[in-house]
Parts: C-alpha cells; structure tokens; sequence
C-alpha cells in the first residue's frame, strides 16, 4: 500500500495560465519533497486545460476536473476531500511560495502539537511578478497564540496562500462555507481560531500578487459576508470577550455597509440595512455614526445624490 504524503497541496483555478505556470513551479521547487498536489481545476479551457492534462502525468500531482461553478470554496472543498495529507497547505493560483515554505512550517508544527494550523509572513508582488515598492510596499507579519480576538478586530491578517493546517482539524470544522462567495477564508479563520491556537513562521514565505482590479460592488459583497462570518461566530460563543467584540464588530459593519449602499444608489437597501442592525447596534456609537451619514444619504432629494455621484467620479471628497 502507498504510503500518505505528508503534505496535501489544494491549488484551485481557473483560466489562469499566466500566473498558475509560477505557482506550480513554486511547489515543484519546495525543499520538503514529501508532498502532493491536488490541483482543482473549475473548468478551465484552452491553454489552460492542455497545461493541466501534461500537469497530470507528473508523479505526485492529482488535476481533479470540475465543472465550471466559479464558486471557490466549492472548488477548495472538493480537493480537500480527496486529500490524504496529514497536513493541508494551501495555494492560490496566482501566488508564489519560496522554496523553504513547507519545510519550516511542518517543522514548527511539529514542534507546538497544541498548535492546529500555521501562517507565515508574505510580501505583495504585482502581475509582473516584482515585489512592490514606494507607497505600496508593505510586509504582513505572522502571528501566534490565541488570535480571536486579533482575527475579529481585524489587527492580524491571514493570506490563504500561506496557510498549513493540520487535516484532522479541517475535517472537524467541516472546511469552507460554500455559501460564501468571497471572505471563505476568513471565515474558516474564525472558526479555526475558536478551536486552536496558531502557529506563526516569522519569514516571509509567500508572495501573494495584486492584481489592482478595485471592485465597488464586490466591496459590498464583502461587507455583507463579512457580517455573515461574524452572525455564526456569534451563534457559536454566546459569551466571553470575543462575544462581546463581535458584537461590537458586527454594528461597526452593518453601518459601514449601509453607507455604501447609498452611496452605491441603493437608497432602499441601506435603510434596510440600518433598520434590520438597529436592535443590536443602538449601543455602539460606531453604528450611529455610520448611520447617520448613511440615513442621511438615502434620504437626500435625487438630485442631490446625482451631484454627489457626479462629485466622487471626479475625485472630489463630499
């Protein structure tokens, strides 16, 4: 019988040569041999789909073809079942890990057993593959311990790409939320953090790529899962001081997300948004200054909001 892998590498895409050529070369150049590769293609055409059939004929890499859903997590779900790891780290397939990567965090683990999953420091490249630089040069540092309530504040951020859990615990949690289009992961990162604490590699391990393609809409989207990850983490801890911060969490976005729905033009929805929050928010000053400018906002005569609108596409703050 084969032995198990140590590491099972979950790698979903889709329709992205450019940059999954890199991310495979990535792992192929991993000091720790003692992986495979689960790649989860989500219907990928073309190009992509020719370089993932001569992919498959590698020893240790596994390209499960999926119909086209354009969900990820569905995606990221349907490779960790097939994964026998004793470890899962993930991959994305725009991002780029440095050889040392899963060396020093299976090494690290092993050293915290109390420790069920593991992050490392990253670096932002460009599409170009080059690290950014001036204004836009930044380093995310690692963490450690019990994050919670870090994870709820928002003070530590976790690139999915960096991450090495242990599959037992993965197994247990159930892995992503499928109804989630964007922000599964950090609603994994909830419910982990809840469960384990976390190990923190220090050096930076991974480049994580920005694509700079802002998204006004989809900020809405994620406002609105945002709140979502927090309602569970609420169902889940009735008390305690991650209780308390994600109910104060919770308001903060509910305001902010009204806010952006009129000014965004969805003068119905922010006030849906500000009368559905208001019985759980009317305690945090944070609600009631959102609030107000929300209110305020889809309530102005429309005229006031073409002008507004008019005003933010020049660049002007009002």
């Amino acid at each position: 019988m084969t032995q198990p892998p140590l590491v099972s590498i979950v790698l979903p895409t889709f329709n992205r040569l450019r940059y999954l050529r890199p991310a495979v070369d990535s792992v192929l150049a991993q000091t720790l041999g003692d992986w495979e590769l689960i790649v989860a293609d989500d219907g990928s055409e073309g190009e992509t789909a020719r370089y993932l059939a001569a992919l498959a004929d590698l020893p240790r890499i596994r390209v499960m073809r999926l119909p086209h859903t354009g969900n990820v997590p569905t995606v990221r779900n349907a490779a960790c079942r097939e994964a026998c790891g004793e470890y899962i780290a993930f991959l994305d397939s725009d991002d780029v890990w440095l050889p040392e990567k899963l060396a020093l965090q299976v090494a690290s683990l092993r050293a915290h057993p109390q420790r069920g999953w593991s992050h490392t420091a990253f670096a932002v490249i460009d599409e170009q593959g080059e690290r950014l630089a001036g204004a836009r040069a930044r380093s995310w540092p690692a963490t450690e311990g019990w994050v919670l309530e870090r994870l709820v504040r928002m003070d530590t951020i976790i690139a999915i790409s960096s991450v090495v859990l242990r599959r037992r615990l993965l197994e247990q949690l159930g892995g992503f939320d499928a109804a989630m289009r964007v922000c599964e992961d950090y609603d994994l990162w909830l419910r982990l953090a809840a469960s384990s604490e976390l190990d923190g590699v220090r050096e930076t391990l991974l480049f994580k790529r920005d694509h700079r393609v802002p998204d006004y809409y989809d900020h809405l989207m994620v406002l609105e899962h945002l709140s979502r990850s927090l309602e569970k983490l609420l169902a889940a801890h009735t008390q305690g001081a991650a209780h308390s911060l994600a109910r104060r969490e919770r308001a903060k976005l509910a305001a902010t997300l009204a806010l952006h729905q009129a000014a965004a033009g969805s003068r119905q929805a922010a006030l849906r948004t500000l009368a559905s929050s208001a019985h759980y928010s009317l305690g945090y000053p944070e609600w009631w200054r959102g609030g107000i400018g929300a209110a305020a906002r889809a309530l102005a005569p429309a005229s006031t909001v073409r002008i507004a609108r008019l005003l933010l596409g020049r660049g002007r703050a009002i």
